[in-house]
């Protein structure tokens, strides 16, 4: 970043960057974590991201609207039954942009979950949610902002799912399902 100085005011000019988004969060109502992704190091122990989750969600829970700015980041946030899904940038992001993700991860979980978006649900579906948010962002770097495009690529990968990534009961049936195919040979 370089500044100029133009008859005593200071232009910040900021290097253009794909680094866009620097962590998606989603809180319960009592503003504890059910899904943390942080993509650089602002906040790099699990203490200070904590302490910032209990800050963002004290400063935006009783509010109407759907951006802040706190400790020198932009925010923007929506709330839905008794979560929180918050998406931070840095404080010159475009608002625009952020919104765009936040929009995009909410409708893509909306479809994913067919009804409405709540912590109970949600808890059911992390793993689509893991896979809705790596769809959406990558490194920081936002990849697609068009919910059904989200929504088809992780019906995509959940129907071919490397043993690595499979889920315990996923592994456990196809155990069950080997185990019976062996016993009736």
């Amino acid at each position: 970043a370089r500044a100029f100085r133009t008859e005593d005011v200071f232009i910040s000019l900021q290097e253009p960057s794909l680094y866009t988004v620097k962590a998606i969060l989603i809180l319960d109502n009592d503003g504890d974590r059910l899904f943390a992704k942080y993509y650089d190091d602002t906040y790099p122990s699990v203490k200070e991201q904590k302490a910032f989750e209990k800050n963002i969600f004290n400063k935006t829970h009783r509010t109407d609207s759907e951006i802040a700015l706190l400790e020198g980041l932009t925010v923007v946030y929506k709330s839905s039954i008794d979560l929180y899904f918050y998406v931070i940038g840095s404080s010159y992001e475009n608002e625009l942009m952020l919104m765009t993700v936040l929009n995009c991860l909410f409708d893509s979980l909306s479809q994913m979950l067919r009804k409405n978006v709540e912590k109970r649900a949600l808890l059911e579906n992390m793993e689509g949610l893991f896979l809705a948010v790596d769809e959406i962002v990558d490194g920081g770097v936002i990849l697609e902002s068009d919910p059904q495009q989200v929504v088809h690529r992780v019906a995509l990968r959940g129907e071919d799912v490397p043993l690595t990534e499979q889920t315990v009961s996923q592994v456990l049936q196809s155990a069950k399902e080997q185990i019976k195919w062996s016993l009736l040979r």
